[in-house]
C-alpha cells in the first residue's frame, strides 16, 4: 500500500492485481481463476442485475428443442464441474445437485430424432438410446421419455450468496454501484478512487448497456421469467423438459420456466409470462398445484449467441466478460478460463468469443 499525504487529509491506496465489476455467474467464475493463481483482487456489485439469480442454473448439454449439442459443452463441463465442486467444499454449501434432466416426446417422430441426433457426434456422450416409460400418474407423457446424461442443476441463488459472504469476510466485496467516471488510466495501471490496480475486468452482465466503455456491444438481453409451483402430488425427481421445464427444488416445490422477451427489459415480473408459464404447465401436468413465488431478470444475450470477451481498443488493461446468456453455469467457467489465459499468459481467446469480431 502506498500512503499519500496532504495538508489535513491522509488516505490509503489499495494495491491489487484486478478490480471486477459484477458478481454473477461471470465475475464468480473470474474470482476462481483469481484464487487458483493467487491473485489479489476486489469486487464491486450492487445487486441491480438479476440474471443469474433467476436463472434456472441447469447444466444440460444437449438444446432439447432442437436435439443439437451445446456449443463446446464437453469443455464447458470438463472446466466448469471441477470449480463448482472446489466452491462447495470451500464454502461447505451445498450447490451442485446432480439430477437426470428427461425429455418429454409428444410423438414417435420426436423419438425417431432423437435416436437419429444420438448418432451424432458431441451428442453420443449424452443422449440415452434407452426411452424411459412414464410411470407419473401426474405427468402426461405417453410417447415416453428421453434421458440426457451428464446433467445437473447448480443453486445459484445459495452460489451467489455465499460466494458474496466469503468475498465480504475477506474484505474483498464493495456493495455499491461502479462509477466508471472515476477512472484513471495510466499505462501500466489503473486508479479507481482509493484503489490502484493492474487490471479491471468488466462482468455487469445486462448493465454493461449502461457501461460507456463497452456499451456499444451487441449485447441485446432477453427477459426471461420463472415462476415456483407447489405441487404435493407431483413426486418429480428429475428436471422435465416440454414446452417448458419444470426444476424439482426442494419437497413439493418446483421452479417452472422460462419466458423470453425481447422488448421489455425491466426486472418487474408480468401477468402475461405467467400465464404464459401456467399454459404450457397445463398441457402435461394433470395434478393440482399453486402458483407461489415469481421472478425476472435480464440475460445478456448476444445477436451471434456466443459470449462478450475481450480487451478495449484503447485501454489495454480493461476487459470485459460478458454475453453468457441461457446457459451461464456451463459457459462462465470456460470464458474466464480463456480471459485469464488470454491477460496473464498471453493465450489468443477464441476467435468466435473474442470482441474483436464486432470491433474489426
Amino acid at each position: 500500500m502506498s500512503v499519500f499525504l496532504y495538508p489535513l487529509l491522509t488516505f490509503v491506496v489499495m494495491n491489487i492485481d484486478y478490480i471486477i465489476v459484477g458478481c454473477g455467474l461471470a465475475g464468480i467464475a473470474f474470482c476462481e481463476q483469481l484464487k487458483i493463481n493467487n491473485k489479489s483482487f476486489i469486487v464491486f456489485d450492487d445487486k441491480s442485475q438479476k440474471s443469474s439469480v433467476v436463472a434456472g442454473g441447469l447444466y444440460n448439454p444437449v438444446v432439447l428443442k432442437r436435439f443439437s449439442k451445446v456449443w463446446k459443452s464437453q469443455e464447458q463441463l470438463k472446466l466448469a464441474l471441477p470449480i463448482y465442486n472446489t466452491i462447495q467444499n470451500r464454502l461447505q454449501t451445498k450447490i451442485d445437485y446432480k439430477i437426470p434432466v428427461r425429455r418429454r416426446f409428444t410423438s414417435l417422430e420426436e423419438q425417431n430424432n432423437w435416436f437419429e441426433a444420438s448418432d451424432k457426434d458431441g451428442l453420443k456422450p449424452f443422449l440415452c438410446t434407452t426411452l424411459i416409460d412414464n410411470q407419473n400418474p401426474s405427468i402426461d407423457a405417453n410417447f415416453k421419455l428421453g434421458e440426457v446424461l451428464e446433467t445437473g442443476r447448480i443453486d445459484t441463488k445459495v452460489l451467489i450468496d455465499s460466494y458474496i459472504n466469503e468475498l465480504t469476510s475477506n474484505n474483498q466485496f464493495i456493495n455499491t454501484s461502479f462509477k466508471h467516471e472515476d477512472l484513471v488510466f495510466s499505462e501500466h495501471s489503473i486508479q479507481y478512487q482509493h484503489i490502484q490496480a493492474k487490471y479491471i475486468v468488466f462482468a455487469e452482465g445486462f448493465g454493461l448497456k449502461q457501461n460507456p466503455f463497452f456499451k456499444n456491444l451487441p449485447l441485446n438481453g432477453t427477459k426471461g421469467e420463472l415462476i415456483t409451483i407447489k405441487a404435493p402430488q407431483l413426486d418429480l425427481d428429475y428436471v422435465l423438459k416440454s414446452s417448458a421445464f419444470i426444476i424439482p427444488q426442494k419437497e413439493d416445490i418446483y421452479v417452472v420456466g422460462a419466458t423470453y422477451e425481447w422488448v421489455d427489459k425491466t426486472n418487474k415480473t408480468t401477468n402475461k409470462a405467467k400465464e404464459e408459464l401456467l399454459n404450457k404447465l397445463k398441457t402435461f401436468i394433470k395434478c393440482d398445484f399453486e402458483v407461489i413465488d415469481q421472478v425476472a431478470g435480464i440475460r445478456p444475450t448476444v445477436k451471434d449467441r456466443r459470449p462478450l470477451v475481450g480487451s478495449h481498443p484503447k485501454y489495454k488493461n480493461m476487459f470485459v466478460l460478458n454475453g453468457l446468456g441461457t446457459r451461464g453455469v456451463m459457459i462462465g467457467p470456460y470464458i474466464a478460463n480463456q480471459l485469464y489465459n488470454f491477460i496473464e499468459k498471453g493465450i489468443s481467446l477464441d476467435t468466435e468469443i473474442n470482441i474483436d469480431r464486432f470491433l474489426n
